[in-house]
Formats: C-alpha cells, structure tokens, sequence
C-alpha cells in the first residue's frame, strides 16, 4: 500500500501488531471533506494544463505553449519518482512484513518480479495495439486505393496525401498512435494506484491523518499536471474526450476514500490478504509508470526526438531541469507519503 510506511511507525512498538486496531475519534466529518478537498486538487492539476492549451490564444513557439513544454517534462519527473520512491519501495516494504508468513520471507524480490511482469505486459500489450493500428491502417489504405481506381481518379502522390489525411484524422499515424496508448495505459497506472492511496487516507490512524491528507493534495496535484501535459501531447480536437479523461483522474481516489470510509470500521490494514493485495498492486503500478516513463516519456521525446535537439539548448536545459525538479519534490513527498 502507498502509505504503508505510517500503519507501521505507529504500531511498531505495539503487542498486537498484526490485529489492526480501534479508531478512536475517527472524525468521520473531517474524513468526508477530505474527499472533496482531494477532489477539488486532483481537478485543478490536470485541468489546468488542458485549459491552457484549449483555450491559449497562442500557438506553437508562444509563451504559453513553453509553459506547457516545461511542465510536461516537469511531469515526466514526477511519474518516474512516483514509480520509484511512492510505488515499488512500498511495495517492497509490503512484501517484508513480519504480518505476512514465514513462506513470504523466503524470497525477498516479489515486489521486483511483479513490477517486471507488468512491464513485460504493458510491453506485449502496446506491440499488439500498434500491430492492429498498423493493420487497420493498411487496409484503410487499400479500400481508398480501391476506391480511387473505380473512379478513375488514382495517382500516387494524392493517394498518399489522402491516406495521410485520413490516417492523422482517425489518430493512426505511428508515432501518434504510441502516443495514445501509452498515455492511456499512463492513466490506468495512475488510477490504480489512485485508488489504493484513497483507500489508506481513509482508514489510516486518526494521529496520521492531516500529515496524509497535506502530502496526498500535493501528490495529486502534480500527478494531475504529470497527466495533464500528457492528454494535451495527443492534440485531441475538441474538449469532450480530454474532459472525460481527466475526471477518470480526479474520481479515483475519492472513490477509493470512499471506500475506505465505508469499511473503516472492520477493514485491518495489517491482515496478510490486505498486505499481498497492496504490494502487488503497488508493484504492478511501479511497473506500468517505470515502463512508461522511461520508453513512452523518456526514450521517445529526449533521446530519440529530433524536435528536442533541435530546439535551443537553453530550452533543452530548461525541460531537463524541470524533470529533474519533478522527480525531485515528488522524491521529497515520500517522506510523509
């Protein structure tokens, strides 16, 4: 579980250490607000990118679509550190618990088998979106080329300036297309794990709960800007697909919150079931954003992007300190989260 960390600082020293233990002042009121406190935060974050951008007077090379460049990579930062500091190092902690049975003990790397499993997955998974993207592609072409030869009208290079055309319309060009998928494999990472985090503030101990709620409206906020930048990278027309995907986002964790609130009462943090559960799905989140940063995020728009060698190197500068920045202050987070 992501804020694993605190159920066992405050029962370290205790005899029952596995048995949970009783809210006292569980303030359901303040637990209820936190919900909309975390959705107002969560909405903020990934919006305000996607506002920008829809509503910017200011096209490519203006001061507004800087910003936006820079908070992307800001973003990439943040993804990275989640993945790595928020994610499998409490995945890890899980799968070390003394609640969890000896058997468990005996090997000491499933939260790095179930973190390169998923990877594995979202990698096999994007191969075959590609492949069908391709293959639809191809046979969009051939029905067009079809088509132009029943008219008479078929040359090479207007066939392929309308292939092209309709290709970009339909979001089918490759490298757009890998856009697409891993952005939405990106969010079902982040929604997973949004989840989860949801679940612990509600049920975390009543001492520990304003020091989570605090560090959990930053963790949504940058996650939401990571997010954000991303949906605006797909250059999706119109307002209604980014909307929907942005509040996939922000009702994640309020959902998990009220979840957490609905079984507070018998829900034990320290049961094995619920320790297994949270370090596989921590391990498997680690897996999916690590994958995806470093391929989708990393690999595609700095190493191999030839837009980023070109651009200037005071910008080029700009956007890897602003990467390292995000990794930085979310590293930073991880200390109370």
């Amino acid at each position: 579980m992501l804020f694993n960390t605190y159920f066992y600082l405050v029962v370290a020293n205790s005899m029952d250490l596995c048995e949970g233990e009783m809210f006292e002042d569980y303030n359901m009121r303040m637990r209820v607000a936190a919900i909309f406190i975390i959705l107002g935060t969560s909405a903020i974050g990934i919006f305000t990118p996607i506002i920008l951008r829809l509503f910017s007077p200011q096209g490519k090379g203006g001061f507004v679509d800087w910003i936006l460049q820079v908070g992307k990579f800001f973003g990439t930062g943040v993804i990275l550190s989640t993945a790595f500091i928020h994610l499998f190092a409490a995945a890890t902690s899980n799968f070390e618990s003394e609640c969890l049975d000896e058997s468990w003990h005996k090997y000491h790397s499933y939260a790095g088998i179930f973190c390169m499993f998923a990877s594995f997955a979202i990698q096999l998974l994007e191969v075959a979106a590609l492949a069908n993207l391709t293959r639809l592609r191809e046979q969009k072409l051939a029905a067009n080329k079809s088509l132009a030869l029943e008219k008479g009208t078929l040359n090479i290079e207007k066939g392929k300036q309308e292939d092209h055309g309709h290709v970009h319309s339909a979001g089918l060009l490759e490298e757009d297309a890998f856009k697409h998928v891993g952005t939405l494999i990106l969010e079902f990472g982040i929604a997973m794990h949004s989840v989860i985090i949801g679940i612990t503030l509600s049920t975390v101990a009543t001492a520990e709960f304003n020091t989570l709620l605090i560090a959990l409206v930053f963790h949504q906020f940058f996650e939401g800007i990571a997010l954000g930048t991303r949906i605006n990278d797909l250059k999706i027309p119109g307002w209604r697909k980014p909307l929907l995907m942005g509040l996939i986002f922000i009702v994640m964790t309020p959902i998990g919150s009220a979840i957490g609130i609905g079984v507070h009462s018998s829900f034990n943090p320290f049961s094995s079931a619920s320790i297994i559960t949270s370090g596989v799905l921590d391990a498997i989140s680690a897996g999916i954003l690590i994958y995806n940063g470093f391929v989708s995020l990393m690999s595609l728009e700095i190493t191999h992007s030839k837009q980023f060698h070109r651009d200037t190197r005071f910008n080029r500068l700009t956007c890897l300190f602003a990467m390292y920045c995000g990794a930085g202050f979310m590293s930073l987070l991880g200390k109370w989260a």
